[in-house]
């Protein structure tokens, strides 16, 4: 699979990266809202890992605009920062899950595996 990741933590971005990797798949990584639209825009993925509060572009915004051109892209928000009522409009935007940062990478590994065997 490729997967987006889209946090402006950049070293929980490259964790991230990292374990999507070691589990035999293809990580992208953006490091704000806006770069992460410009790369989904460019390229397919399977799934993407988002973060809600960012810079430039926050990540229920990227989530629209990803729904408007991919409806169906499984999107697990993945959020430390995120209110109540943000975390809500993702639910109901149609991400597939919610992890709470800081969270074990089991939680992580956990929701990648879900995803690929979703796909088979």
């Amino acid at each position: 699979m490729r997967i987006m990741i889209v946090d402006d933590e950049i070293q929980v971005a490259e964790m991230l990266a990292e374990s999507v990797t070691r589990q035999g798949h293809e990580a992208i990584v953006a490091s704000n809202g806006l770069e992460g639209l410009s790369v989904i825009n460019h390229r397919s993925f399977d799934a993407v890992f988002l973060d809600i509060v960012m810079p430039k572009l926050n990540g229920i915004e990227l989530l629209r605009r990803i729904r408007e051109r991919h409806p169906a892209l499984p999107v697990i928000v993945i959020t430390g920062n995120a209110s109540a009522d943000e975390v809500d409009e993702a639910r109901r935007l149609g991400v597939t899950d919610v992890i709470e940062k800081p969270f074990g990478l089991r939680n992580f590994t956990h929701a990648l595996s879900s995803l690929a065997a979703g796909r088979s």
